[in-house]
């Protein structure tokens, strides 16, 4: 199987899983956290959801870059909002990865705070990044979630809320 084949497959089970988590997303809580040093929780949930549009950011750019505002991150108020997005970012991941070819995977891709390069990937490297950061803040929104009692989809297999 090709490596796009196998990045198409993995967005799509990712949206699947992540879809699942926004279905139970709770409304009336989008400010909290449970530390001061923790995102608020819509803040976490549009951050995990708009990540699905990164496969197309990563083919159209040869880096990202913080110092120049590069990322612009989107501010959501309602779950209705939230579903939107991810619909909508999904489509244009799913896209990108439609339309590149597999060498399209091996060009430079960089993350960078001005001058200094935070991460130096092949486009490869950074579409399985960003999908590790899926992975990564569906897990915080997991713990938010338990927290304040709302049930747990399962991820990767059954979640103690969804039993065997």
């Amino acid at each position: 199987m090709e490596t796009l084949e196998n990045l198409k497959k993995e967005l799509n089970n990712e949206y699947e899983t992540t879809r699942s988590f926004i279905a139970n997303f709770p409304s009336d809580k989008n400010n909290f956290k449970p530390h001061d040093k923790s995102m608020q929780i819509m803040p976490l949930a549009t951050h995990i959801v708009e990540i699905f549009s990164w496969p197309e950011m990563i083919f159209k750019t040869d880096k990202l870059d913080f110092a120049a505002g590069d990322y612009k991150p989107t501010f959501l108020d309602t779950k209705k909002e939230l579903v939107e997005k991810m619909e909508s970012d999904f489509i244009k991941g799913k896209n990108a990865l439609e339309n590149a070819t597999e060498e399209d995977l091996d060009k430079r891709w960089t993350m960078n705070n001005g001058d200094v390069v935070l991460m130096d990937f092949n486009k490869y490297e950074a579409i399985r990044h960003a999908l590790n950061q899926i992975t990564h803040h569906r897990a915080q929104l997991g713990v938010y979630y338990r927290m304040n009692d709302i049930p747990l989809p399962g991820s990767y297999g059954p979640s103690a809320d969804t039993g065997f």
